[in-house]
């Protein structure tokens, strides 16, 4: 198992750069009332058919030749799961795919979300394609960061620019200080 649900993130969108997707949507939805953590990665990727998707959650499963093992989507269904919460994937061969997990936080087995927002900011600065939507949300408040957006106003200046990674790690830190502090309000 990972240590953390945030390095579940990051392998599951790894998978879905591996599946050429032009875009990938993280959603990571904290419900501190129901004590529920839901974290969705969607992509437009090359998807899978009905028969890979039965088998992607065996560990001894992978579409990979450099290992036979493939340990990311088992782990975070195992994770969820045994806080009590729901894991499910769907996806259609050239539509992409999604891969949902509810955890609830107050099992003793929850592992802690992380730094996400590292995450988030290694994604983005790593990979010059594909597109980001994150979405974070907190007790119904939010706030998203979309690499389209700032590719607009940016132009061809990469994100990995000091400047440019910079604004991003401050931007994240600083939008989920707000949202956890609306939160408690």
């Amino acid at each position: 198992m990972l240590p953390e649900i945030s390095l579940n993130i990051l392998d599951i969108a790894q998978n879905s750069i591996s599946a050429k997707a032009s875009l990938v949507q993280i959603t990571v939805e904290t419900d501190t009332v129901s004590r529920r953590l839901r974290v969705v990665i969607e992509d437009d990727g090359k998807g899978m058919s009905e028969e890979v998707v039965a088998a992607v959650t065996d560990p001894f499963y992978t579409t990979r030749t450099t290992r036979s093992v493939g340990l990311g989507i088992p782990f975070l269904k195992q994770e969820a799961e045994c806080t009590g919460g729901e894991f499910s994937i769907c996806s259609e061969p050239g539509r992409g795919t999604v891969v949902s997990a509810v955890f609830c936080t107050d099992h003793i087995d929850c592992m802690p979300l992380g730094d996400v927002n590292a995450t988030i900011l290694s994604l983005v600065t790593m990979n010059s394609y594909p597109d980001f939507l994150y979405r974070r949300m907190v007790d119904g408040r939010s706030f998203s960061l979309n690499t389209r957006e700032m590719r607009e106003i940016l132009g061809n200046i990469p994100f990995d620019q000091p400047e440019v990674y910079t604004f991003l790690r401050d931007y994240l830190e600083e939008n989920e200080t707000d949202v956890k502090a609306s939160s408690t309000d």
